[in-house]
């Protein structure tokens, strides 16, 4: 019998550079491809294992700097962005929208929540599907229910009562409860060494839906703040135009993904591992290691981070509930300013999220997550000291958001999924991720309502320092448990 001949570093690098070439001919192909790769090696890998080495190149299916599959990547950034413009561009006239319907700012705080809940309850459900129907069918129907829920809310100022568009914010919410859809997809096609990266390029797609877009919110005030045009049931003005633009924008987005989306196959089970590093076999043993709680270590970890991220969105879900009311509140700026604002904070914050594979190339993901946290927790601080009489200068407001907005929620929170993602490694992530998308909508659902509650009856400072401590308590925990996180990451 033919002995096989010994797998040498120059040899992965032809095969590797070769593979590279076929995929950009045929995404298709190189996927189906890959996953045909021996099971017999091993998925993780010391340094100096050569074998492991040209596994780690085999089995990830980007080409040397980008994605293998660009179209299909471009088309899920387009379905993470819409999901959270759904936010983002009726964020400048929801408040002027609830109070029109009689509603208070306990009224905001469930029609904000009410968007999260949606995606709490569909979240993980969708993420499963992710795994036994594939994504097209998954982000088809999702898509759909969203487009659905933009209709409901054009109709909410013609019904005339809150209960119905608090009704038009769950759909939504359900609509856009694919987050762990979407991150699933972006850790299938790129590699560990890479994760963050990519991570931060979705999440700042994602982050520009709801911090960029309310420019567009504003616009629509600016302009139509004094017109209402009926044809029939179509009413046409500032409360109105943002639902029909987001109508048209998901519709287009069900065509692109009907028409030059191309589904993966995915397995529920992992393949069998035969062989493995040393390396990863002592994390393995480690991370099964019991807790006096009850939970391995591993469990504990995930647990942790689902709390890091609850932590960091429900901190923002709050300024999303009273942002509009704190600056015309505390600070005289009318609403369209106060879009503004969020909006050009936001764009920044997108900038640092590109920015984000520069940053980890010097700070660790822990280090991001603190230093992310500690910088919010320093932004909702300095709005302790403003008088509530509302004779505040809105410098204040604007550094307090850019502080959270540009700088603290994008790095943090886009470190918090880079680790979850990396803890969870190579296990089907789809569930997993869509369990912790679920996590943060929880918090963007009980935060907003606790918020309301606190604002109310306590005063909008004690709900500052509330956050603050929030925060505070999260980094110091994350900074104990830094070693073990680490760890279990590589």
């Amino acid at each position: 019998m033919q002995q096989p001949q010994p797998l040498s570093l120059d040899g992965i690098m032809r095969d590797s550079s070769k593979h590279v070439d076929e995929e950009n001919r045929n995404a298709a192909t190189s996927y189906r491809k890959m996953e045909n790769t021996d099971p017999n090696y091993p998925l993780d890998v010391d340094k100096n294992d050569d074998m492991s080495m040209a596994v780690s190149i085999a089995s990830s299916v980007m080409t040397a700097d980008g994605i293998e599959d660009p179209t299909g990547f471009a088309i899920v950034c387009l379905a993470i962005l819409i999901g959270d413009m759904s936010r983002g561009v009726m964020f400048p006239s929801l408040w002027q929208l609830v109070e029109a319907l009689g509603g208070t700012s306990v009224t905001q705080g469930y029609a904000v929540a009410a968007f999260s809940f949606g995606r709490i309850l569909v979240s993980p459900m969708f993420g499963t599907w992710s795994v036994t129907h594939g994504y097209s069918q998954t982000l088809l129907i999702s898509c759909s229910i969203l487009l659905l829920g933009t209709l409901f809310y054009a109709q909410a100022q013609n019904v005339g009562r809150p209960e119905f568009l608090i009704l038009s914010q769950t759909l939504l919410g359900i609509g856009s409860g694919t987050l762990g859809v979407t991150r699933a997809f972006v850790a299938e096609v790129t590699a560990t060494r890479n994760r963050t990266t990519y991570m931060a390029w979705i999440t700042a797609v994602q982050y520009a839906g709801f911090t960029v877009t309310p420019f567009v919110g504003a616009f629509f005030n600016k302009v139509l703040e004094d017109t209402d045009v009926n044809i029939g049931w179509i009413r046409i003005n500032m409360f109105t135009a943002p639902a029909y633009f987001m109508s048209i924008t998901v519709a287009l987005t069900i065509y692109m993904l009907l028409m030059h989306f191309q589904d993966r196959a995915r397995s529920q089970n992992p393949k069998d591992i035969k062989k493995m590093s040393a390396k990863r076999a002592a994390i393995d043993d480690h991370a099964n290691q019991m807790t006096m709680v009850g939970l391995s270590i591993y469990d504990c970890c995930i647990v942790g981070c689902m709390l890091l991220n609850v932590a960091t969105k429900g901190s923002i879900g709050c300024f999303e509930t009273l942002g509009i009311s704190i600056a015309e509140s505390l600070f005289g700026i009318s609403s369209t300013m106060a879009g503004t604002i969020v909006g050009s904070c936001g764009t920044i914050g997108v900038i640092s999220l590109l920015s984000m594979g520069k940053i980890s190339q010097f700070l660790s993901d822990i280090q991001m997550i603190c230093g992310g946290m500690f910088v919010m927790a320093i932004g909702i601080l300095s709005l302790t000291f403003v008088e509530e009489n509302g004779d505040n200068p809105s410098w204040v407001y604007m550094l307090s958001f850019f502080l959270i907005y540009s700088i603290g929620y994008p790095i943090s929170h886009t470190a918090v999924i880079s680790l979850f993602s990396k803890i969870v490694g190579r296990r089907p992530q789809g569930t997993l991720l869509g369990w912790f998308a679920s996590a943060g909508s929880l918090a963007r659902l009980v935060f907003p309502i606790v918020s309301g509650y606190v604002e109310h009856y306590l005063g909008i400072v004690t709900l500052f320092y509330i956050l603050t401590g929030v925060l505070g308590v999260s980094t110091v925990v994350t900074l104990y448990n830094q070693k073990t996180l680490t760890m279990l990451s590589q």
